[in-house]
């Protein structure tokens, strides 16, 4: 298929009305199918790397990608192909579903399209990211439930379950600080594994620390664990991975000025949890909030035997922050989000601090207009972006891993 054909099938992915969506979304899918780019679950790679069968000196980078998915995703296709990247996740968080208004079967075709345009081949590994139940909100579990059903129905063969926000500190032993938590894991993910599509074995990860808290232990990773396979049917495969805490926060910690606080990551306690963690058969632990931390941090990530990692706000930071975004665009988007976010504002804030913290907000608002900014536009800002990516794919050993990959994950 021509270029401009898969361009056209991708906008309309987007920005059709319901039956036009819908037929894009099935050529789309039969058009991947037929290059060799399937959705597929990384379930049998990281089971492989829990049993020994892998090397411990890669973490597999997660990228969210929340605006300009059309574009971005070709790049990130195009070098994973250039440089043999096999380890390689595409997600959404639940919460980005909503503000960046891309619901999972949008994402699923607006990546394949973009897989499709770059002539990349081979497993697609899309993510729902922080699948989260929210305290103190009534009947999130069905909520969740709904969402699962509908992003496994979509292509989502990756799914990340965090029931974190639910873990109860005023409580004086580990377990039972972790009990909400471990069961209602245990319930989504068994929920999940009976949605699965024949031959496929969804990739479910737990996670025992809120992102932005208090850094997490192994005791806490024992007491969650040991619950969920209390918890869990006997037989049925479980979780793949765990997402931990060791000091880092969604988005960075932006100063008055703009400017991120340096953070400190205890790379020692993700390397002692992701021990822990493969006694469990698991790859491993999961780091989040990563992509605005110094560049010299990223290969420690390999040598913590982190299994995963999770990048957004980075590539955010990138496409407002380039010199080639229109300036008259950003201040629509912070005018936008005076009006609309005002009770957002947190108290002390500055106007700089409430732009950069909630702009991740305006992304489905202002979806049309940065889908059709200009090529002599968009350019440079995805030159920069691929810059990133490689690094990235260099920093966490992720090159080359290609027939790694695919040794382990076949696609049907």
């Amino acid at each position: 298929m021509s270029g401009d054909k898969i361009d056209i099938l991708a906008r309309q992915a987007v920005f059709g009305n319901d039956q036009e969506k819908n037929q894009a979304y099935k050529k789309i899918w039969n058009l991947a199918r037929q290059q060799g780019a399937v959705p597929a679950s990384i379930n049998g790679f990281y089971l492989a790397r829990g049993k020994g069968k892998l090397p411990l000196d890669f973490t597999v980078p997660a990228i969210n990608i929340r605006g300009l998915t059309y574009d971005f995703a070709q790049v990130i296709f195009k070098l994973a192909k250039a440089k043999k990247v096999g380890a390689f996740i595409l997600e959404i968080a639940r919460s980005e579903i909503k503000y960046t208004d891309q619901s999972p079967q949008e994402y699923v075709a607006v990546v394949l399209a973009a897989a499709v345009k770059s002539g990349f081949a081979g497993p697609v590994f899309i993510q729902g990211d922080h699948f989260q139940l929210k305290p103190g909100k009534e009947g999130e579990l069905d909520k969740i439930k709904k969402l699962i059903k509908e992003s496994v129905g979509a292509g989502f063969y990756n799914i990340d379950i965090d029931a974190s926000t639910l873990v109860d500190y005023s409580q004086k032993r580990v377990d039972l600080q972790q009990k909400t938590n471990y069961f209602l894991t245990a319930q989504i993910a068994q929920y999940t594994r009976s949605l699965q599509p024949k031959g496929v074995e969804i990739s479910l990860g737990g996670e025992i620390g809120h992102i932005g808290g208090k850094n997490s232990t192994v005791g806490e990773l024992a007491a969650f664990m040991k619950g969920f396979q209390q918890s869990y049917p006997k037989g049925l495969i479980g979780l793949s991975k765990i997402s931990v805490q060791t000091g880092t926060h969604h988005g960075g910690v932006v100063l008055p000025d703009g400017t991120l606080a340096k953070v400190a990551v205890d790379f020692g306690t993700l390397k002692s949890l992701a021990r822990a963690a493969r006694k469990y058969g698991m790859a491993g632990t999961v780091q989040h909030g990563a992509s605005t931390l110094p560049e010299d941090y990223f290969c420690q990530f390999p040598l913590s035997a982190a299994v995963e990692v999770h990048l957004a706000t980075e590539f955010q930071n990138i496409i407002f922050n380039h010199p080639a975004f229109p300036k008259t665009l950003l201040a629509k988007i912070y005018a936008w989000i005076d009006q609309n976010l005002a009770t957002e504002r947190k108290p002390g804030k500055t106007d700089t601090q409430f732009h950069y913290e909630l702009r991740k907000k305006a992304w489905g608002a202002f979806k049309r207009e940065c889908w059709d900014l200009p090529a002599g536009i968009k350019q440079p800002i995805l030159t920069q972006l691929a810059k990133k990516i490689s690094f990235l794919f260099k920093e966490l050993n992720v090159e080359n891993t290609k027939e790694m990959v695919e040794k382990f994950v076949k696609i049907k």
